[in-house]
């Protein structure tokens, strides 16, 4: 590599261009080998976490006794205790999530990946118990199997996200991350920078950027991630900023086999490599990357709704919305009575917005305002100055009922949404309806959210809820559009559970 460039260099931070203050921010790193600390304390709190399942399910329904496991009078193996079989399963358990790598540092922190292998490794361990006990006849308890499988699976789970909730809290400070050099042109450096400053759950934390211009002692504009020299000082650039991450933002400004170059001068296990492809908010499922002609493809496939998906999401809104109507009515009916003794007016708001396709629909909610309300809309929207928006927010509403407050503040007043859902108007999950007025301020990206049907929740409600502007709101919509998935209909329903049961100041 040309090291003996003067734009290739580092100065020491006694030259003149020395980095500013704004790029030597201190942070708080956690173990230098963070990675290997994290996995020790999750396959730790895995094992404690299989121990008590395991055992309390074997407590639970067989005792406290020395219970044999039935052989069919094979003679071929040895008869053992319940409390040696426990043994063993929980000794595979854990070596089926190891070897399902759940524990890699490329699927914790954030998206659902590191559930679904859990799910998945459970799943496979105990079909294969079951083949292999039915071929050497042995009978094990199905009551044993079949309460230990999905307690395990959910006491996993939860263990994991309790994990995740600590690893987030340590990622915001930038500890437990890996501590990322950006390299590529400056646009897509500074492009890549804040995508991954906006989701410090994801775990990288950039502390500098390579360019082809060089230029030293700058920071890449709109960020304070300073520039550490051209894309020949790499090495030196990742010593001087304990990078242990080389992310490549693009490939139109470095040199053939460049890229190839930067891999080779990385310590293997300790140092490692990133392509970033320009295109973002693309969910894993729709990238597969195809080796051609010794060159890696990315291929991504197209979003659509397929007739089985359409099923799918719809069988599940029918049947969880059903349930929902069926657990709530209380709760129903203790709102119903609140708005019709504190308030004059309808039980029940019925608004025109906007549904899949463009098609307008009658959307229930409990009222919440004063009658007239709605007439109040437009001067109020131009009085606060965003009427131009297609996020119509009105600060302080004073048309609101002092009991009005309290539905909104835990969403009590979409409760009557649920019939919305059962009458195929509306989904369960998907971007929120809009009134006519908003749908026409939309631009061609905008009106992508007409693609499938409105949601009570979504993406932006459990990101933001009211904090949100109309652009990061379009852009989270977007998103859960071309990346819909059943797993993430449960994590955004489960999310919604929350913050709607600890709705914090962004809910209004």
């Amino acid at each position: 590599m040309l090291t003996d460039r003067v734009p290739d260099t580092i100065p020491p931070r006694s030259a003149v261009d020395a980095p500013t203050p704004a790029t030597t921010t201190f942070v708080r790193r956690g173990p230098a080998n963070w990675r290997h600390a994290y996995a020790r304390r999750l396959w730790l709190s895995d094992f404690l976490v299989l121990v008590w399942v395991v055992y309390g399910t074997q407590v639970m329904l067989l005792g406290l006794g020395s219970v044999q496991v039935a052989m069919r009078q094979d003679h071929r193996f040895d008869e053992f205790t319940y409390w040696t079989f426990s043994g063993i399963l929980v000794l595979l358990w854990m070596s089926v999530l190891a070897f399902a790598d759940t524990r890699s540092d490329r699927v914790i922190g954030t998206g659902t990946t590191e559930y679904i292998r859990i799910a998945n490794a459970s799943f496979r361990l105990f079909g294969v118990l079951a083949i292999v006990a039915f071929l050497v006849r042995i009978d094990i308890a199905r009551g044993f199997l079949l309460v230990s499988l999905p307690v395990g699976i959910l006491a996993l789970v939860v263990e994991r996200w309790l994990w995740r909730k600590w690893l987030n809290a340590q990622r915001a400070h930038g500890a437990y991350s890996a501590r990322v050099l950006l390299v590529g042109s400056e646009a897509t450096v500074g492009q890549i920078a804040r995508e991954l400053t906006r989701v410090p759950q994801a775990g990288y934390h950039v502390v500098g950027a390579c360019v082809p211009s060089g230029r030293i002692a700058g920071t890449i504009e709109g960020t304070s991630i300073p520039i550490m020299g051209n894309v020949n000082a790499i090495e030196r650039a990742m010593d001087a900023t304990g990078a242990d991450t080389v992310t490549i933002t693009s490939t139109d400004d470095l040199p053939p086999d460049k890229v190839k170059q930067i891999s080779w001068g990385l310590r293997p296990g300790r140092q490692h490599l990133v392509l970033a492809p320009s295109i973002i908010d693309i969910a894993g499922p729709r990238i597969h990357t195809r080796p051609v002609a010794g060159l890696p493809l990315i291929h991504v496939e197209t979003p659509r709704f397929s007739p089985g998906q359409r099923f799918v999401k719809r069988i599940f809104d029918l049947v969880v919305s059903t349930l929902l109507i069926v657990i709530l009515s209380p709760v129903f009916l203790v709102v119903a009575i609140l708005v019709k003794t504190t308030s004059r007016g309808p039980l029940l708001f019925s608004h025109e917005r906007i549904g899949r396709g463009g098609r307008p629909f009658r959307m229930l909610k409990f009222r919440s305002m004063r009658q007239g309300a709605e007439q109040e809309l437009r001067a109020l929207l131009e009085e606060q100055g965003t009427s131009e928006k297609p996020l119509f927010k009105v600060k302080n509403d004073p048309r609101v009922t002092p009991i009005g407050r309290l539905l909104r503040k835990y969403s009590l007043d979409e409760l009557p949404q649920l019939f919305n859902v059962l009458g195929g108007s509306m989904s369960l999950v998907g971007p929120r309806p809009q009134i006519a007025a908003e749908v026409a301020l939309y631009n061609d990206t905008a009106r992508r959210r007409l693609y499938t049907r409105p949601g009570i929740t979504g993406l932006w409600q459990v990101s933001g809820r009211s904090t949100l502007d109309w652009e990061d709101a379009v852009k989270l919509d977007l998103y859960y559009v071309e990346n819909w998935s059943l797993a993430g209909d449960a994590m955004i329903l489960a999310k919604t559970a929350g913050a709607v049961l600890a709705p914090g100041d962004s809910a209004h």
